[in-house]
């Protein structure tokens, strides 16, 4: 996949290279120089454990998904003083479902419920559907997760059940999907 940088006028979508993955593991003064943004103490957030971030370092390290691609996201000011790290999302291959990719995405608790999460995955939709080997994004959520539900809804993507357990899914998530045929960013 063609992983580019994007700006989306509040929000500057940063490729995740090698480099950047590793000092996020082990380096926050130099995730903050790659980045040229903050790096909050609450960083990283919860979905992105030391056991995900091992995995995605793995994957870039092998490129073994053809479509693993990960931004990070930096909250833009004006003058570009407080740059800072607020969260991420990106792409890997579904499991046994060709052209399909699983997109996943987190932001820091202090950014929630400011149209963040929808700025990027509005942003990054494009940009992943410019593969086009890609005909499906695919996303899963728990159910009580009403803001993360709401910015798929948002995005254009639509509920198609609960996924099934020994799919790879966490059992009883809700799953989301974007046929390229229905996005209005094909």
């Amino acid at each position: 996949m063609n992983v580019q940088h994007i700006h989306t006028g509040r929000l500057d979508l940063i490729p995740a290279t090698l480099e950047i993955l590793t000092s996020d593991l082990e380096d926050h003064t130099e995730l903050e120089r790659l980045l040229g943004a903050k790096v909050p103490e609450t960083w990283p957030p919860g979905e992105m454990t030391k056991e995900v971030l091992c995995e995605f370092i793995r994957m870039a390290s092998e490129n073994s998904d053809p479509f693993f691609s990960d931004w990070y996201w930096v909250r833009e000011t004006p003058d570009q003083k407080d740059r800072i790290l607020i969260g991420s999302g990106g792409t890997g291959s579904a499991l046994n479902k060709p052209g399909t990719v699983m997109l996943g995405y987190s932001v820091l608790d202090l950014f929630w419920g400011q149209g963040y999460a929808t700025d990027a995955v509005s942003h990054l939709i494009p940009a992943i559907f410019s593969d086009s080997c890609i005909t499906r994004i695919m996303a899963t959520t728990f159910p009580e997760l009403k803001a993360s539900i709401r910015v798929l809804e948002k995005t254009g993507f639509v509920c198609t059940g609960t996924t099934p357990s020994g799919e790879g899914l966490e059992e009883g998530t809700l799953e989301y999907v974007l046929a390229r045929s229905r996005s209005a960013f094909r």
